[in-house]
């Protein structure tokens, strides 16, 4: 006896990756201008990661989100 799992994935697509890539590159680059007192680097690390958030969700809009990949069988 089988049966199908709809397990609903743990964020393993490629808008969940891209998506927290640029959003740790933003906080990475973040702390180091905070360390460093480069406000307006500071700030541009916050527009970046805003920028990670709107990218994973655009890209999963347009198809590369978790739910679209379920069919993968990964």
């Amino acid at each position: 006896m089988s049966f199908e799992s709809v397990d609903p994935g743990e964020g393993h697509s490629i808008a969940a990756w891209t998506a927290v890539t640029i959003m740790l590159l933003a906080v990475a680059i973040g702390t180091v201008a905070f360390f460093l007192v480069i406000p307006w680097l500071v700030w541009a690390s916050v527009g970046l990661l805003v920028v990670g958030l709107l990218v994973g969700r655009i890209l999963a809009k347009i198809g590369y989100g978790v739910a679209d990949t379920a069919h993968l069988g990964h």
